[in-house]
Formats: C-alpha cells, sequence, structure tokens
C-alpha cells in the first residue's frame, strides 16, 4: 500500500456509503467523473472520514509500443483486483467489488442478496443470489406499477424496514450473459425515497412453462430462506440475525416455481392488494 500511496494521483475522492468510508483515486485527471456513477446508492463526500477499503486505479498513458499493450490496473487497498487493455471491464470490476464490499462492510444495516419493490406502502423482496431470476420478476412488476428499491440487494436497518438500493437494474439480453443497464426511469417506473415495512418475501424458481403456484411459508422457514441469501451472516452475525428476525415478524411468506415472470409478477401484486 506504501508504493501505492507513493504515486502520482491526479484525483481522488473520500466518501461514506451505509456508514462504510471509502477512499478512490486515479492517475489521470478527467477520469473520477467515470467512477462516480458506480458508486452505491446514496454515497456522500466526506473530507474527514477514515477510509475502510481505498481502490486505486491506475490507467494506461501514452501509445503502444510495438509488441506491447499498455494495461489499466485497478487495485482495491494493496490488492490487484483487474488488469488489463479494456477501462470498462475495469469500472465492472470496481462496481462489483465496491458493492460488494459495502455489504459486507456494513454495520449500519443488514444486506441481503434480493430484488425489491414497493406496491401500496410495504416492500416485496425477492430474496436470491445471481442468476436467480429475480431481476427478471422485478423489472416485470415494475411494468405494472410497483415502485424500484433494487435488483441487487434489500438493505434493512434494526427496525426491519427495507432501504432503497435502487442502482440501474443489470438485466440480461436473451442469449447472452452480458448484462444491459436500465434505471427505473426507462422502464417508466418510480424510485422509491424512503424505507418500507415488508409486506411479502417470494421465494421462487424459475421453470420453463411451470405455473405459479405458491404456497406460504412459516416466518421461521421465511427467516431461514432470508439467511440464506445474507451478505455478512459470518462477519456481524448478532445484528444480522436482531434484523432478519424483525424483518421476518411483518412479512408473509411465499414460495413456488414460476414460469413467466410477468404471470408471477401479477399474480404477486394482486395477493399484496388483497385485504
Amino acid at each position: 500500500m506504501k508504493k501505492l500511496d507513493r504515486l502520482g494521483w491526479a484525483e481522488g475522492l473520500a466518501f461514506s456509503t451505509f456508514g462504510v468510508g471509502v477512499g478512490v483515486r486515479v492517475n489521470v485527471p478527467g477520469v473520477l467523473p467515470r467512477l462516480l456513477p458506480l458508486l452505491p446508492p446514496g454515497w456522500k463526500k466526506s473530507r474527514r472520514l477514515v477510509a475502510q477499503r481505498v481502490y486505486s486505479l491506475m490507467v494506461a498513458e501514452g501509445c503502444e509500443r510495438a509488441g506491447m499493450r499498455r494495461l489499466h490496473v485497478l487495485y482495491a487497498d494493496s490488492a490487484r483486483l483487474a488488469r488489463g487493455p479494456g477501462l470498462d471491464l475495469l469500472l465492472e470490476a470496481f462496481e462489483a467489488d465496491l458493492h460488494l464490499h459495502t455489504a459486507e462492510a456494513s454495520s449500519d444495516m443488514t444486506f441481503l442478496h434480493a430484488g425489491v419493490v414497493g406496491w401500496q406502502g410495504r416492500a416485496i423482496v425477492v430474496p436470491g443470489r445471481s442468476f436467480s431470476g429475480k431481476t427478471t420478476l422485478v423489472r416485470e412488476m415494475l411494468r405494472l406499477g410497483a415502485t424500484y428499491y433494487s435488483d441487487e440487494f434489500a438493505v434493512v436497518d434494526n427496525l426491519g424496514l427495507v432501504h432503497p438500493f435502487a442502482r440501474p437494474l443489470g438485466i440480461r439480453e436473451e442469449g447472452s450473459g452480458a448484462q444491459t443497464k436500465y434505471t427505473a426511469e426507462r422502464l417508466a417506473a418510480t424510485t422509491g425515497v424512503g424505507p418500507l415495512p415488508v409486506g411479502i418475501a417470494v421465494i421462487s424458481e424459475y421453470q420453463m412453462g411451470a405455473q405459479w403456484r405458491p404456497v406460504p411459508l412459516s416466518q421461521g422457514q421465511g427467516a431461514l430462506e432470508l439467511l440464506a441469501n445474507s451478505v455478512a451472516v459470518r462477519r456481524q452475525p448478532h445484528k444480522t440475525l436482531i434484523r432478519i428476525h424483525e424483518l421476518a415478524r411483518q412479512a408473509v411468506f411465499l414460495r413456488g416455481t414460476r414460469g413467466e415472470a410477468r404471470e408471477a409478477a401479477s399474480s404477486i401484486l394482486r395477493f399484496c392488494s388483497e385485504p
């Protein structure tokens, strides 16, 4: 880390996000603005915080020599995260590591792998890891009028309320593993701004041609599902358990296999609208 500190850094930023202090610096002027849209939602600039992690982006400059490529390099503290000729890939690595670090290091909130929308004053939480189909289900609920909260994390406070983590949705295009970023506005949806009590938590699995016929789970079963999707349970078991207990105490849990996301989304919203 000391060797990196001695290098020439042109621009830098210190900020806090969900109680986590982070620093980022780049060696070339004009590059820092490209990183700002990748920071976690709700970040705040700070000059006095102690950074728990520092990202250093070294952008290659100058012409390539014959037979040699100019490589950009990204570090998290003193560990090299990524290296390559394409800056976009390093920016993707920066965003992914920063968001995961925030989820792991925050003591103010508990982060669950989940999609979240708001509906009639309550949160609908869809726990699931990558490739579980939660983003597709969130997108369809947005198209039906739900409010966007997250396609990545459910952020839970001490009262079991769910806060927004409204980064652009990362939607995988059909036939490709690559993601395209969509803002809620691009999907004609609004974005949540305040915490919500949870209404239901939906544990779903995709199966082609399946009919959405969910069955209820007990609060204990539901809490175990949430715990399995908690990011920092090993680092912060006590706080995680307290917050999941509060969330589970308020929630109705449903589990089922779904086919088309639009059918399941419509059914979920109708269920939440019933008295």
